[in-house]
């Protein structure tokens, strides 16, 4: 199984960054405007994140946790058809008002990885971008 990890530290308050992590019916649009160009609930557990280039993906959310800022979910199919997909983003408060953000996915098949890793960067860098200019 594959591993893509990724980390950034944000130039915002974790309260911030996590008030967008934490909204499942829209926080991937708002996270990377541009890249993710529809998110709708299917249903309250499920969600459709539509990207840039016509990836539709189906989102199942695992768990929220507000306590330690963590959001699991897993894509469960429409464009993209992973055997095993679990996802998470955690959002961890810095010192000086700054946020350390980890972004995970373990996924089979492997192939997928190199995918969602470039989705995940470009993810990550306009999260930080929005963040820290506003």
């Amino acid at each position: 199984m594959a591993t893509v990890r990724r980390e950034i530290d944000i130039e915002a308050a974790a309260a911030d960054v996590w008030e967008i992590i934490s909204d499942f019916s829209t926080g991937p649009q708002r996270m990377a405007p541009g890249l993710v160009t529809d998110c709708r609930l299917d249903t309250p557990e499920v969600r459709v994140v539509t990207f840039a280039n016509g990836t539709v993906a189906r989102e199942r959310l695992i768990g929220i946790d507000h306590h330690t800022r963590r959001l699991a979910f897993s894509i469960i199919g429409d464009t993209v058809h992973p055997t095993h997909d679990n996802a998470s983003m955690e959002v961890i408060v810095s010192a000086h008002n700054r946020t350390h953000f980890v972004f995970i996915h373990d996924v089979l098949p492997n192939e997928l990885a190199t995918p969602m890793g470039a989705a995940m960067d470009h993810a990550i860098l306009t999260l930080k971008r929005a963040m820290e200019e506003s």
